[in-house]
């Protein structure tokens, strides 16, 4: 079994986990949780038809004890309605402003104005220089990153920590986790930003894909178990010796040795989607499996992973399901909640 889990991590490293778009979670037991661990948050799409007003969504958030939101560009009456809530946020640079960020720092400096400066009473915890940035645009994303940074701190923001989020697919030999290792040289040097800055890597991880891939491909080496948190899979890495039962930990403790590796083990990782999907048509695409996932994300990030056994900051994808979102039709249905706030599938709050 380990070695079979660990061919198919790796072969499903290779293929590329598909990008989306947020990160949500199941509300059920998040009235329960403490506000004060900073956990676990859900992103905020926003490619759906008829959904609710933002001042409704923010009371949404509030109602189920959520304290943390990803959000994909700065959005002002998102933005208004966060005002005084307390709620933590990530908040994305859009990515046509990426290039312009990179090579201007007065530009920088009106969008840390207009976007984080005008909104006083937002707690805001990350920006994010680029989601998923592939291609030429990777050479935008470290002096946007600087120019951003300077700017915030230029404006007395300095504890708003700039990051860039990526795909899990930035990183190559994932299996078994200690061999991973950033796959392209522009990471080290983002990397070593981070160190510095003292800000995390933003990392998007779905093991959902993973296991996707292997179904379709007709290995079948990534039991539905291994990947939705259920018991009765373990996987033992033969190169530090820790114990595997889920396919998420794997997946984050291979990006904390690509770390390691660029000699910045200090940098951390928050986990900034993660998801499963209830509808679409696709394998495993059920509203059970979702659940499950769900909920064991909800409960596992607590305890963090083997290789770092500390709460891990994560975001759940997503809070609504999202029909106009493109790609394949699984992409729509990672909600939890439809455009009328009823649930996607049972939650016991």
């Amino acid at each position: 079994m380990v070695l079979s889990v660990a061919n198919k991590a790796e072969m499903a490293n290779k293929m590329g986990l598909a990008p989306m778009l947020s990160v949500a979670m199941l509300l059920g037991t998040l009235a329960a949780f403490p506000a004060a661990v900073h956990s676990i948050g859900v992103c905020y799409g926003v490619n759906g038809s008829n959904l609710p007003r933002a001042s409704d969504v923010v009371q949404l958030y509030i109602s189920k004890g959520i304290d943390s939101m990803r959000i994909y560009f700065p959005d002002a009456d998102t933005l208004k309605a966060l005002s005084g809530t307390g709620i933590g946020v990530i908040m994305d640079v859009a990515g046509e402003d990426l290039a312009r960020l990179a090579s201007s720092p007065s530009a920088a400096a009106g969008w840390v104005r207009d976007n984080v400066q005008a909104y006083p009473g937002v707690s805001f915890r990350y920006i994010a220089v680029g989601n998923e940035v592939q291609g030429s645009g990777t050479a935008s994303i470290l002096p946007a990153m600087r120019n951003v940074n300077s700017a915030l701190t230029a404006a007395g923001l300095g504890s708003i920590k700039v990051s860039t989020s990526v795909r899990f697919d930035v990183i190559a030999n994932s299996f078994p986790p200690s061999d991973g290792v950033f796959r392209d040289s522009y990471m080290t040097p983002i990397a070593g930003f981070l160190a510095a800055t003292g800000a995390p890597l933003l990392a998007n991880v779905y093991p959902y894909f993973a296991y996707k891939d292997d179904q379709q491909s007709g290995q079948n080496n990534i039991p539905l178990n291994y990947a939705t948190f259920q018991p009765g899979t373990t996987v033992t890495d033969a190169g530090n010796g820790l114990t595997y039962t889920c396919l998420f930990d794997a997946m984050v403790d291979s990006i904390y040795a690509a770390l390691e590796k660029a000699r910045t083990p200090g940098v951390g990782v928050v986990v900034s989607e993660s998801g499963w999907p209830s509808a679409g048509g696709a394998v495993g695409a059920s509203a059970r499996n979702a659940q499950a996932y769900n909920q064991g994300l909800i409960n596992h990030v607590r305890g963090g992973t083997p290789r770092k056994p500390r709460a891990l900051e994560t975001y759940i994808f997503a809070m609504f399901n999202e029909d106009r979102k493109p790609g394949d039709e699984v992409e729509k249905h990672f909600g939890l909640f439809n455009p009328d706030k009823s649930p996607s599938y049972g939650i016991s709050f």
